[in-house]
């Protein structure tokens, strides 16, 4: 039986689509959404024009009749000093709650695996809230994924980048 569902790159048409998946990713990780910072216009440009991030969309239905949004893979590649070749990293993963377990997840880690080895990327990094058991579970018991021990995220905010400049030559 084939899905009910399908999965496509976004375009910039989808805009709204993206940002309405990104607040609910925000309400599933328990973030209020004034937190959420993007705009219509920061995803046109920083995906769309300057190619910055990409995005796979879910919909319900075929591609020639799309339905309901039922979410988004966001990613964008990055390098590794080691391997010597491009990485892709999923920035986020969302599945919205009524559409869980029906394949999607696994459908869009099969479509960035193509992205990957079309690009070829030595890797498929992502980070995972601590708390979020259900899909450490996944991506471990299905997916085979391995935890990064010894490894932690690091960040620095637009405040923190902009006091980066203390540092520089000739500043000191």
């Amino acid at each position: 039986m084939a899905p009910s569902f399908h999965i496509r790159p976004a375009t910039a048409d989808d805009v709204d689509t993206i940002l309405k998946l990104i607040i609910g990713l925000a309400r599933y990780e328990n973030e209020p959404e004034s937190t959420v910072k993007a705009t219509p216009a920061l995803l046109r440009e920083n995906i769309f024009e300057k190619h910055y991030a990409h995005t796979l969309l879910a919909f319900e239905g075929t591609p020639d009749a799309p339905g309901t949004p039922l979410g988004m893979a966001l990613y964008f590649f990055n390098y590794s000093t080691w391997t010597g070749r491009p990485g892709l990293y999923l920035e986020d993963l969302f599945v919205v709650p009524e559409a869980r377990n029906v394949g999607i997840g696994k459908a869009f880690f099969a479509e960035l695996g193509k992205v990957a080895q079309a690009k070829n990327c030595a890797r498929l990094d992502w980070s995972v809230l601590t708390w979020n058991e259900p899909s450490i579970a996944f991506y471990e018991k299905v997916l085979g994924a391995k935890r990064m021990d010894g490894w932690m995220g690091m960040r620095l905010d637009e405040r923190g980048i902009t006091e980066l400049e203390k540092f520089s030559i000739g500043n000191e």
